[in-house]
């Protein structure tokens, strides 16, 4: 069970039954320090929005390919974080289409 999981049923538990965080975590076995964790997104819209642009526009390039693009306009991003926003915006290769195949 994921971790957000978990925190829905102990916040669920703590609502239904009126017993505290701490109860509510014993009785799923779901640590306080995991429950009262609170997830931060990385701020960089920017570079988000850019990333999806070139993806769109560029379908047949993946995340290393773009983030050459990326520091070629002046981006000074990590590799790493290129490929964890180009994973967390769900964006992939379109696969080539044979020539039969197309519309």
């Amino acid at each position: 069970m994921r971790p957000a999981a978990r925190r829905e049923v102990a916040g669920h538990l703590q609502a239904a039954y009126d017993i505290s965080e701490r109860r509510a975590c014993q009785a799923t076995g779901f640590g306080r320090s995991s429950q009262r964790y609170r997830k931060r997104s990385d701020p960089r819209v920017a570079l988000r929005m850019r990333l999806k642009e070139l993806a769109a526009a560029r379908v047949r390039y993946g995340n290393r390919r773009l983030h050459i693009l990326l520091r070629r306009e002046g981006w000074a991003v990590n590799h790493k974080r290129t490929y964890r926003i180009y994973r967390d915006e769900g964006l992939s290769i379109r696969p080539k289409l044979p020539k039969r195949k197309r519309a």
